[in-house]
């Protein structure tokens, strides 16, 4: 049963609603009638389960993060995780080339596909057809994982992917070689056709040949054109725009095989889905690869509903999933990437939209509702006198690091880095958060921040937080991290299982030293953090998680 509307709480809503309207997040009309129901008040408010989700629903082009939510995309660290563990990369960025997930699942599709082989080499033949097999390059034949991921971090650098491939760096895709050659020892013709450029072409061909396999030639190898020279479009190659499309460009030259050369694909086998669109093969074999994804649209009139990306997946936090998922159910890096974009406005600048995207949305959305909730129990609990608090972790809670964990470090977190920004203030405001941080100081809270930065960047933080409008922090009630460095030392109250204390083991310890007299006797009525370890380990009456899909920190 909603509890009554004593004047009590009445004043507390009525604060709410006053502030609300000051900051722009109801309109002027807003009453507190209104505000009070759809606010059922602390005594039924039910607890959000500390844990991350585990199924998501992702489109392959980013749009799901207009739809989803913060906590509905996949956190791109546990992506990561999951595809380290699916390739047997102990985090080095380099794969394990003996066993892993990645091979085990290549040598069950090469077994399958060379089963098959001889029954379609007959069928071909007794119809006096030239069989052919035609291999994309790219985690195809040849392996980018080390490159992709140990040299290159996730972000693709064409400079750098030149040098690997001119100095013929990669590896056999597991399972591959045997496959080909034992196509080619059958009597296939063997094509390979790649997005790899002319000016790759002979350096590649090498490399394969390096690695063992025996069916390339210059003459079967097709590259993509560069425009420069004698490298232009080929005439058997027809496109709607002036640049043609990964489709439009390997459609059409299967095509050309098929048609002019007279061979007949009995198989296309590629590890992106624009290898395989367009038609012009028998059959087509998608090779698992959650590292990138490159997309391209299907021919004007063809539809292949198969040939389309997985969009429901299954992920657990710490990349565990990645010894059990198939290459096809971890979410891809790069849609990703591109949902996270979706999310923050990032129109793929790596800067969010500080006006107006699904994530400023959500946050209005939760501080509209937590705004009531903590308006009352803090004036309730000054009421009482039970010196009421509320706890907020600094980055992604108070302050917005999205600019800098994608535009400055391209999700890949550099501490240097990050100290540069820290001690430049250049952290806006998590969007409304102010707000909230305003209402629980009016309606008699003592503001704590509680967060993970350490002493030496104490300062800095708190005059970013000051800087960009929050009134209510002090260096009193500021906890920062321990250096170990001088006086900068563990403090008596946190004791810790290893040498190096976890974040929930700094954290929950230190808001039992916030309750405690020695830290003032407060009772935290409310924990804001956008991390599960910021909420986790109790002392504090209700815990708000908040969005944040670019980093997670167990």
């Amino acid at each position: 049963m909603r509890p009554a509307r004593t004047p009590v709480r009445r004043l507390s809503i009525a604060l709410a609603a006053t502030v609300l309207t000051l900051t722009g997040l109801v309109a002027t009309s807003t009453s507190a009638s209104a505000l009070d129901a759809a606010n059922p008040g602390p005594t039924t408010a039910t607890a959000t389960p500390l844990r991350p989700r585990i199924e998501f629903t992702m489109a392959a082009d980013g749009s799901s993060g207009a739809t989803q939510g913060g906590a509905g995309i996949p956190n791109i660290d546990s992506d990561k995780k999951t595809v380290y563990t699916y390739y047997g990369d102990p985090g080095t960025g380099h794969a394990n080339m003996t066993s892993s997930p990645y091979i085990t699942e290549m040598a069950s599709i090469a077994a399958t596909q060379t089963a098959g082989l001889k029954a379609a080499y007959d069928q071909a033949v007794s119809k006096g057809q030239k069989p052919a097999i035609v291999l994309d390059t790219d985690d195809t034949t040849l392996m980018t994982y080390d490159m992709e991921v140990a040299a290159m971090h996730f972000n693709f650098d064409p400079v750098l992917q030149n040098t690997w491939v001119q100095e013929q760096l990669f590896p056999a895709t597991p399972s591959m070689v045997q496959f080909a050659n034992t196509a080619a020892a059958m009597g296939y013709t063997v094509f390979g056709l790649t997005g790899r450029n002319d000016d790759q072409k002979a350096a590649t061909v090498a490399n394969l040949s390096k690695v063992g396999y025996d069916a390339f030639t210059a003459g079967n190898f097709y590259t993509k054109w560069t425009g420069v020279g004698a490298s232009q479009q080929p005439a058997y190659v027809t496109c709607a725009a002036v640049k043609c499309t990964t489709v439009e460009y390997k459609a059409s030259t299967r095509k050309h095989i098929e048609n002019d050369l007279g061979y007949t694909i009995a198989l296309n086998v590629g590890d992106q889905w624009s290898d395989l669109q367009g038609g012009f093969a028998g059959k087509t074999v998608k090779l698992p690869n959650p590292t990138y994804y490159l997309p391209s649209t299907n021919l004007p009139g063809v539809s292949e509903p198969k040939l389309a990306p997985r969009s429901h997946f299954w992920m657990k936090p710490d990349g565990s999933s990645g010894a059990v998922q198939s290459g096809e159910g971890i979410p891809n890096i790069d849609s990703v990437k591109k949902t996270i974009s979706t999310y923050y406005g990032d129109p793929g600048t790596g800067i969010a939209d500080k006006t107006a995207s699904p994530y400023i949305t959500e946050m209005a959305s939760i501080v509209r509702s937590e705004i009531p909730r903590v308006a009352f129990d803090c004036f309730v609990g000054r009421l009482n006198h039970k010196n009421p608090a509320v706890i907020l972790d600094t980055d992604d809670t108070t302050l917005w690091t999205y600019d800098m964990e994608v535009a400055a470090m391209h999700f890949n977190f550099d501490p240097v880095l990050q100290n540069v920004w820290v001690q430049d203030e250049r952290f806006p405001a998590t969007p409304h958060m102010v707000s909230l941080a305003r209402v629980a100081q009016l309606a008699g809270c003592t503001v704590i921040g509680l967060t993970g930065r350490n002493d030496d960047q104490k300062a800095a933080t708190l005059a970013n937080l000051a800087r960009v409008g929050y009134p209510a922090f002090t260096a009193a009630n500021f906890y920062t991290k321990w250096t170990g460095v001088g006086t900068s030392q563990q403090p008596a109250y946190i004791t810790c299982a290893a040498v190096k204390c976890t974040t929930i083991e700094y954290k929950s310890q230190t808001r039992a030293h916030i309750e405690a007299k020695a830290g003032g006797n407060y009772d935290i009525v409310a924990n804001f953090g956008d991390q599960f370890s910021d909420l986790l380990g109790y002392h504090a009456d209700r815990t708000i998680k908040l969005p944040n899909p670019t980093y997670y920190l167990p």
